[in-house]
Order: C-alpha cells, then structure tokens, then sequence
C-alpha cells in the first residue's frame, strides 16, 4: 500500500503550541501560506492519483482540512485518531516534553499518556493491515499517528517517531508491503 498522507491545516491550538489529542479542534482560517502549501501539494497528489480510498479520522479537523482540498467523499477512519495525550491536552507540548522528555524522544513505547503509545503503534499496525489490500489511499490525519507510521515503516515500531518533524499541511509518502 502506498499511504499518501496531509496532515491537517493549522488549528489556533497549533498556533499555540498547544496539544490538541482527541479534542475536536477547527482549523483556523487558511492563511496565504497554507494557500501556497495546498497547491503544492495537490500536485503531489495527482502525481500519484487515482486513489482507491479516501479516509479521515473521525476529529473535524482532518474533515476540514480534506474539504478545503476539495475532498467531500470520504470515509471517516477512526485508527487515524490523533494519539490521546490525557494531562496534556490543552497544554503547551514543551510542558509534554520537559516532564517526559527522555522517554518521549528515546523510548516512547514504554510511555503512557491519555492511552499508551504502544496503543497508538497498534493503531497504526492495524491500519495498515486492513487497508493493504488498497495500493494507494490519500488519508487526512495527524502529526502523531503520521510519525508514527513513518517510524513503523522504517524500523517496524514507533521507537524513531519523536525524532521525525511533520508539519501543519505536510504532505508524506509511505509506502508499506
């Protein structure tokens, strides 16, 4: 499967510095520079087009964002949730970091938040697995559960996930066999 991933457009919480987990967050208004980043990306995404699914999680953030792509007929996938930060939400990720910050970067699998990570890495496995047998699917989603994947596709686990940069509006290709 060839995973053509957006994470969503900034949200005020973004802006922020503010994790948003599993609170329903709306974007903000798309600013001239995400204008800019859209049209990037969307010729990205007809180079690899046509897709056989088209998904979002079920948090309106990524609804949004695939609606100003101009996407209006997808199907809500709830294993692309962002991963539930618990205490955190809300609150500045330097905080996350500074209490965390060693097995947050070095060892996040033995991390618990608002679920455990390792539950985020099941999420992402079992999403792979129910839709491997789709070779390319467009996903709106989240910068967790897209470092995650990228990790996952280089190492088999999420271990590398806090050491990956994925921007508002990033446009990532992962491919998984």
């Amino acid at each position: 499967m060839q995973l053509a991933i957006i994470r969503h457009l900034p949200t005020s919480w973004n802006k922020a510095g503010l994790l948003q987990g599993s609170k329903d967050i709306e974007i903000d208004d798309v600013s001239v520079e995400d204008k800019a980043k859209i049209d990037e990306n969307k010729a990205s995404i007809l180079n690899y087009q046509p897709y056989d699914l088209i998904l979002t999680s079920s948090l309106k953030r990524t609804k949004q964002t695939a609606h100003v792509y101009g996407y209006f007929d997808m199907k809500e996938e709830p294993l692309l949730n962002e991963l539930n930060f618990g205490v955190y939400e809300g609150k500045e990720k330097s905080l996350l970091i500074k209490e965390n910050e060693d097995l947050w970067v070095n060892a996040p699998t033995s991390l618990t938040l608002g679920e455990p990570l390792l539950a985020l890495e099941e999420r992402v496995k079992k999403f792979v697995e129910k839709y491997k047998e789709y070779p390319k699917v467009l996903a709106f989603g989240h910068g967790s559960w897209i470092r995650a994947a990228i990790s996952i596709q280089k190492t088999g686990s999420i271990a590398l996930m806090n050491k990956v940069v994925v921007k508002n509006n990033d446009f990532i290709l992962v491919g998984f066999d």
